[in-house]
């Protein structure tokens, strides 16, 4: 039962606890009505069965638990009342088990997390840990920032959103394009944690992907901008290779050695047409470019058929719209699939020389990766380990550690 309460977790936490802040008005009281709800489940569930809901069982737990709270607490604090009888009495059965309020309950936590008065700094790290339940420190490693500065960020914010009295809505019509980048941005660090999770025993967080795409299709529904199209495709693209990216045993499968026989059909054709729409309009941002690199993997029958030179291509034009170390690194692998390793080690070694990414494990990685293919062994070994003391997530730790055991097997047996 444990295993199977941490798994409804896992599915439904976020979405519970969007649903809690529109009743409940508050993201502190909602996120301890989110905790009691599932302490609750703890001591219910495995003596009276898991409800056929858990997700409308949890929103109701959670918000008569926090009616319950207040009424104690009214009894001290006179200024609570107000709160009780305002509040509360809105949020009948009705409201909470509204499925139309519900699904657009994600798509409103987002944008109050983005509104324009919250700082940039302070709505991404509100973002991770409110949409995507990371913790501090996670998102203290993947900033490179100290946590008690990524929770004072998360303080700041919840006090300007009670401050301001910002609302927990969807923007108007009017409104949506001014607020349409942070919330893209928002979508799209979402699908990554879900696609590679930034730690823990999963490579893979399904809820997250599945989420996000469900947002970016919603937001597209109010407003069919070409940069939500780019990247609902980008993130179908991806997505269509779930399947083949782990084995049987949750182990990391490389793009090279997948089954393609496996990835999603459906999937691809939908983030096709959506990229051949995007670009025949011409209208081509940063996440229809990515999108147009995931699309030459996807066209590719066998990993040689991958037009390398095209990739190479659209990684230029991506870092001429926006500059950034991982698109140089990824730029990086593709010059070596071109020219050879040895040009993408120069590449790689230039880029860590900037400083930028010294501690991202899979910079390390791809440099360990082309040494080892021109046959430097000690220094890859030396790459490899500088990569693993880096990365935090268990099936990647384990596919560095299996490089690591078969070069050193390998140089022993040449001994």
């Amino acid at each position: 039962m444990k295993d199977l309460i941490e798994d409804v977790y896992r599915k439904h936490s976020r979405r519970v606890l969007a649903t809690l802040i529109r009743l409940l008005g508050d993201f502190d009281r909602a996120e301890e009505a989110l905790h009691d709800a599932f302490a609750a489940a703890a001591r219910t569930w495995p003596r009276d069965g898991v409800p056929d809901n858990p997700f409308g069982w949890l929103v109701s737990t959670g918000r008569f638990r926090a009616i319950d709270h207040i009424r104690r607490r009214t009894r001290f604090d006179a200024s609570l009342r107000d709160i009780e009888d305002t509040l509360y009495p809105s949020a009948d059965e009705k409201e909470v088990g509204d499925m139309e309020l519900i699904e657009d309950d994600m798509l409103r936590l987002i944008f109050t997390c983005c509104h324009p008065v919250i700082p940039a700094d302070a709505q991404m790290a509100m973002a991770l840990r409110e949409v995507c339940g990371l913790t501090t420190e996670e998102i203290a490693h993947a900033f490179l920032v100290p946590a008690p500065t990524v929770a004072q960020r998360i303080v700041r914010a919840k006090s300007k959103i009670r401050a301001e009295a910002i609302p927990y809505e969807v923007p108007s019509h009017e409104e949506l394009p001014q607020r349409l980048d942070r919330v893209l941005y928002v979508i799209y660090l979402v699908f990554n944690e879900g696609y590679s999770a930034s730690s823990g025993s999963e490579m893979i967080r399904t809820d997250l992907a599945v989420e996000a795409i469900r947002l970016a299709r919603l937001l597209r529904g109010l407003l069919p901008h070409p940069d939500v199209s780019g990247l609902l495709s980008l993130m179908l693209l991806q997505d269509s290779r779930r399947l083949a990216r782990r084995d049987a045993n949750g182990d990391l499968i490389l793009l090279a050695e997948q089954d393609r026989s496996l990835w999603d059909r459906a999937e691809i054709n939908e983030g096709l047409r959506l990229l051949h729409d995007v670009m025949r309009h011409g209208e081509i941002g940063i996440y229809t470019l990515q999108a147009a690199i995931a699309a030459e993997h996807a066209r590719a029958q066998t990993p040689a058929d991958t037009d390398w030179r095209q990739v190479a291509a659209y990684f230029d034009l991506l870092l001429s719209v926006q500059p950034s170390p991982i698109a140089e690194l990824n730029r990086a692998v593709a010059i070596a699939m071109l020219d050879g390793p040895e040009q993408g080690l120069q590449l790689v070694d230039t880029i860590l020389q900037a400083g930028d990414l010294g501690s991202y494990h899979l910079a390390h990685s791809a440099r360990a990766d082309f040494l080892r293919q021109l046959g430097h062994t000690k220094q890859a070994l030396e790459a490899y380990e500088t990569a693993l003391a880096h990365c935090r997530q268990a099936p990647e730790r384990a596919f560095l550690q299996k490089r690591i055991s078969e070069l050193a097997a390998a140089s022993t047996e040449r001994q």
